[in-house]
């Protein structure tokens, strides 16, 4: 199934450094042999609710071992710091849903591990 890999970089006070630009032109050729590719690479973000300073950026992966794969390759981890000295951020990895995915059944899952904890916290106070 497929899995993204997504990172909020945050902006900096200072111009953009060469040792970003050069992360930038890298980076897709480390992704490409995972089978990655950009989804949201920068551009306006549009806040509906709370703050979010400095830009999105999602690849998508064939899947999550596919994803940890190039996180994880000598290849990526070699730019990496290009741009962890000079941007702050954070970036995770997360699985997608299929096209069979209900959100009613997550919500009933949900309910039932509170209803659990509650009998448990219950059972724990008698």
């Amino acid at each position: 199934m497929t899995a993204y890999a997504l990172a909020h970089l945050r902006p900096s006070d200072s111009p953009v450094e060469d040792d970003v630009l050069r992360y930038v032109e890298r980076i897709q050729a480390t992704m490409e042999p995972y089978g990655g590719r950009f989804l949201v690479h920068g551009g306006k973000v549009e806040v509906l609710e709370g703050a979010w300073p400095g830009d999105v950026v999602v690849v998508g992966f064939p899947g999550l071992a596919e994803a940890r794969a190039w996180y994880a390759s000598p290849a990526y981890q070699e730019i990496l710091p290009l741009r962890t000295r000079h941007l702050d951020g954070d970036v995770v990895i997360v699985p997608g849903v299929g096209p069979e995915y209900d959100a009613v059944g997550t919500a009933a899952a949900m309910r039932n591990a509170r209803e659990r904890a509650a009998g448990e916290r219950a059972g724990a106070g008698s």
